[in-house]
Order: C-alpha cells, then sequence, then structure tokens
C-alpha cells in the first residue's frame, strides 16, 4: 500500500454474451486496459470504431511503473480531450542535468523554443494516468471496459478472431472483426498466435525507490555517473506530483534482488545521497532487469500489437510508454479506413511498416544508452569517463553523453505512403515527419495549430484556394485549411516551421504526420498523393 495514493476498485459486471447464452460479435476488442489498451479503445471510438475493452485486472496499475510523458504522446492524448487535464496534474520539466562524480558535466534542453502547446515533459504517476483514461472511456458511448475478463485462447479465421474469455462466472466465447493486444511486455496473446519476441537481456539491475519528501530540488531529471554517494554506479532523480521523488540506483548484475529491496538495505543508500537530516517516507522499492526486444511482425491475422506486446526497451529515456501511444496513433485512423472499405486492406500493413521502423530506432537508442550507462569493459568505461570529463569544457563532447536519449519521435522516413519532394523546401516538415504546433488566432480567440487539424486528412495552404473546399478520392475527403483565411498565424511561427511561401500546400495525415507537400496547390497532384497514402 502507498502513503499517497489508494488504489481504485472497479466493478466486475457479467458480458451479455454470459447472460444471453450467445456469441456475440464485436468490431474490435482491446485486450488489456493500461494506457495503451485504453488509448486505442479511444482513439478507434474518435474514429467511429466501437472498441471493447478486456481485462484480468480491476484496477489500475500496481506499485510504480511510467512517469515520463513526452511532447509528442501528450499532443496525441491533448487530440483525445487529455492533454491539457494531464498536464495541469503532473510535472513539467524541460531540463536534463548530467553530474560525472562531484561535477556538473552537462546539461540541456528538450524544448529550448517557444510556441508549442504541450511541455517537452510531464512527470505523473501511471496510476493517475489511468484513473484519467478509464473517466474518458466510462465517459465515451463507443468504449466498453469490461473488468475482470482474461483472454485465454485466441482461434483466427480469415476476417474475424475467436476469443475465449474466463470471469468469475465461467468461460464464455466471443467474436472479434479485430483485435488489439496492448497485454504488456510478458504477453499471452503473442504467445497464441505464436508471434516471435526476440532482442536482448542486459546484465544489470537498477533499484526503483520512489520516497515521499520535501525537498528544494527543482523539476529536472539529474542523472548521475559514479556519484560521491553511490560510486561506481549511476543514480537518477525525478520529481512526481505529491511530493514523491522517483530514485533510481544502478546496483550491479551481482547485487541480490532479494536482498536489494530491503529496508535496512535501501534507507542508508537514500541517507548517503540526501542527508542524514533528510526526512523521507519510503514509498514504493522494486528491483528490475530490463531488455530490449520486438515482434516479428505487427499484425497476425486479425490480431495486432501496440505497445509492450510489440516491442519493449530498458527505461532509459522513457521510451516505453511514450513510444506505444505512437504506435496507437498510426494504427487507428488506418484500421478505420480499412473497416470502412475506403482503403485496402494492404493499409493495416504500412502500420507494421511504419512503427517497426519506430521500434527498430528506439531499440537503437535505447540500447546505445544502456551501453554507455553500464560498460561491460574497462575500454568501454574509460571512453564514457573520458567523454564526461570532456563534456564539462567541450561543446563538441556533449552530444555524446548518453544518459538515456529522451524519447522524440521517430519519422518515418522511407514509408510506402509518402510522396517525395519535388519542390526545394528548408526546415524538418519532411514528409513522414509529425507536425509541429505553432500558436494560432482563430475567430479572435487565441488557438494552437494541431487542435485544428484534429484526426483527419488536412489540405494546409499558405494562399488563398478560391472555390475549393476538399479534395476528395475515391471517397475520402481532405479538407482544404487556408493559413489567413481560416485561422490566423499569430506570431508568424506556423510559416517558419513550415518554411511557406505563397502558395506553399501540405497533405497532412489523421496522426498528423506530413504526407506530402509543395509550392503551389494543385489538385491533382493532392489526389495522387492522398491515394498514396492510404496505401492505393
Amino acid at each position: 500500500m502507498l502513503k499517497t495514493y489508494q488504489w481504485p476498485e472497479y466493478d466486475y459486471v457479467q458480458s451479455p454474451e454470459q447472460k444471453e447464452g450467445k456469441v456475440l460479435r464485436h468490431p474490435l476488442v482491446v485486450i488489456g486496459a493500461g494506457p495503451i489498451g485504453m488509448t486505442a479503445a479511444l482513439d478507434c471510438a474518435h474514429h467511429g470504431v466501437p472498441a471493447l475493452i478486456l481485462d484480468d485486472n480491476n484496477t489500475v496499475s500496481i506499485g510504480s511503473r511510467a512517469i515520463c510523458y513526452a511532447k509528442r504522446p501528450l499532443e496525441i492524448l491533448d487530440r483525445l480531450g487529455l492533454g491539457e487535464k494531464l498536464v495541469k496534474r503532473g510535472v513539467d520539466w524541460k531540463i536534463g542535468k548530467v553530474f560525472f562524480k562531484d561535477d556538473l558535466a552537462y546539461q540541456f534542453d528538450l524544448l529550448p523554443e517557444e510556441g508549442h502547446k504541450m511541455p517537452a515533459m510531464i512527470n505523473l504517476q501511471q496510476y493517475y494516468l489511468e484513473e484519467e483514461l478509464v473517466k474518458a472511456c466510462e465517459a465515451q458511448e463507443n468504449v466498453e471496459l469490461r473488468w475482470k475478463h482474461k483472454v485465454i485462447g485466441i482461434e483466427q479465421h480469415n476476417d474475424y478472431a475467436v476469443l475465449e474469455v474466463e470471469t468469475p462466472d465461467g468461460i464464455f466465447t466471443m467474436e472479434a472483426d479485430w483485435v488489439i493486444a496492448c497485454d504488456g511486455a510478458n504477453s499471452k496473446v503473442r504467445d497464441m498466435v505464436g508471434a516471435k519476441f526476440t532482442g536482448k537481456f542486459f546484465q544489470d539491475r537498477f533499484l526503483i525507490a520512489d520516497v515521499v519528501m520535501k525537498n528544494d530540488f527543482p523539476s529536472e531529471r539529474w542523472f548521475w555517473f559514479d556519484p560521491p554517494f553511490h560510486r561506481n554506479q549511476s543514480t537518477l532523480l525525478h520529481k512526481q506530483p505529491d511530493d514523491v521523488w522517483r530514485i533510481d540506483f544502478q546496483m550491479g548484475w551481482d547485487a541480490d534482488p532479494e536482498e536489494a529491496v530491503k529496508t535496512e538495505n535501501v534507507v542508508p543508500l537514500l541517507k548517503a545521497m540526501l542527508g542524514e537530516d533528510t526526512e523521507f517516507v519510503l514509498e514504493w522499492v522494486s528491483i528490475y532487469q530490463f531488455a530490449c526486444r520486438r515482434i516479428d511482425n505487427f499484425r497476425y491475422g486479425r490480431v495486432l500489437f501496440a505497445g509492450d506486446a510489440a516491442h519493449q526497451v530498458s527505461p532509459f529515456g522513457a521510451r516505453g510508454a511514450n513510444t506505444g501511444f505512437q504506435d496507437i496513433d498510426n494504427l487507428a485512423w488506418k484500421l478505420k479506413l480499412v473497416m470502412d472499405g475506403k482503403a485496402p486492406f494492404g493499409l493495416i500493413d504500412t502500420y507494421h511498416e511504419e512503427r517497426a521502423f519506430a521500434a527498430d530506432d528506439n531499440l537503437k537508442n535505447s540500447t546505445r544508452s544502456t551501453d554507455f550507462i553500464t560498460p561491460k569493459s574497462k575500454m568501454s568505461r574509460y571512453f564514457r569517463d573520458a567523454t564526461l570529463l570532456l563534456a564539462e569544457k567541450y561543446a563538441f563532447a556533449r552530444p555524446l553523453v548518453n544518459s538515456g536519449r529522451l524519447s522524440m519521435p521517430t519519422p518515418y522516413e522511407h514509408s510506402s505512403l509518402n510522396t517525395p519532394d519535388e519542390d526545394v523546401f528548408e526546415g524538418d516538415m519532411k514528409p513522414g515527419t509529425n507536425c509541429s504546433d505553432a500558436p494560432i488566432r482563430k475567430d479572435g480567440q487565441d488557438a494552437w495549430f494541431l487542435n485544428q487539424i484534429g484526426d483527419r486528412f488536412v489540405v494546409l495552404c499558405f494562399d488563398e484556394v478560391p472555390g475549393v473546399q476538399t479534395v476528395s478520392i475515391d471517397g475520402i475527403t481532405a479538407e482544404i485549411l487556408v493559413v489567413g483565411r481560416d485561422f490566423e498565424d499569430k506570431e508568424g511561427l506556423l510559416e517558419k516551421r513550415y518554411d511557406a511561401q505563397p502558395g506553399t500546400t501540405y497533405l497532412l495525415r489523421p496522426d498528423q504526420y506530413v504526407a506530402a507537400r509543395w509550392r503551389r496547390f494543385d489538385p491533382e497532384k493532392i489526389k495522387t498523393a492522398l491515394a498514396t497514402a492510404t496505401g492505393r
């Protein structure tokens, strides 16, 4: 039991299948009511797909889990109506400091520019996030949550799946046109469909200690290499709401997991770091080994995998949950188009194409971070320590310091859904890149660009397009938004970030990624790019 939190218990309700003794078919079943599963249901519901969530528990996550949520996932959650509420509840931060022994070696700013609605990062205990997601699911007509429903078997057919579900009242069967498996790194659904989940386990252990204390540490990420209070190891400090501080201690592979978590062994570690006179209460202690692994395919028949069920990374860099939110952002709109018959079935497989590419990028960065933090040879240790020493005085060495490269969206640089540039552009808004936000004015009120484009196809024009409101192809419509007509570029940041000139035109996907761009408005080129972006 935590000192600062009481876990809720949600009611188990018997399913209609059990009451009526019938096998019912559902458009979408989501397995797992964690952050990614509930986001999957909410996003699909926003696109008009009714979603049923099954979870074998009846509460939110137990213990100390994910706490860091990055700007892009916050933008996704904001699109679903949760962003502002979560930011208000959490601790926002953007400065990270890296210490080597007794000295500050390097510091970084995750969002050095102004003009973004969402902060670079917030820290918020996972159970608070899940509580808000549960409330959002309960308020959404197209989402149903069923607690104490454990999926124990899946049988695949050409156009649907049969699920065997265990509840306190027995076992029953249901059918689903599609299934999204969000049942975590130890996914049972992977085993049921015969998926491979391969990668690397790291030979090191870290201790999580969540501590309740009053302290004047700033809201920053502090990481120590070889600190005076924990020699030859590393330590990480984060602030959370409720005066809770997350502290991670590297323990080494030889640490005994059972002994390491005992209070009499944890308290001396904390006193050495915080000082003998600092008053604190131990909130949570656990020890973990980490791995970097990925599923071999994000789709097995009618079962799609997302979040930790599809990929697992070490905790350095906050790439776990943050990557899972982006999985769903990529998947939901594609699933809707395929279910409606507006896009070919192959569009679903671009989910694997794009998100496996992103997962591999995250695995690469996570592995590099882990190797830097926990060098496995004397030579690696000498290189790391030399880099940290140089970083104190020389700018060239600072990018080499890796205390966990923080989560950033992966551009889908080579996606088959992109239309390559045929005109010359500067800046970052290339096809395959997530859209940058900017402050705008709409109807005389301050607003934000990303909130205007929402979750639909949009043609963004930096010049008037007389008499044209939409561009359509085979039942898929992209609404035209004209800067200066539909809203004002309040500070000129939109023009700057999108390298806009009069006539500049962008095609934006429902997940707020750039599909194509041109220097002038051309309806035929837009239609061709729209067909490409929908897998035709």
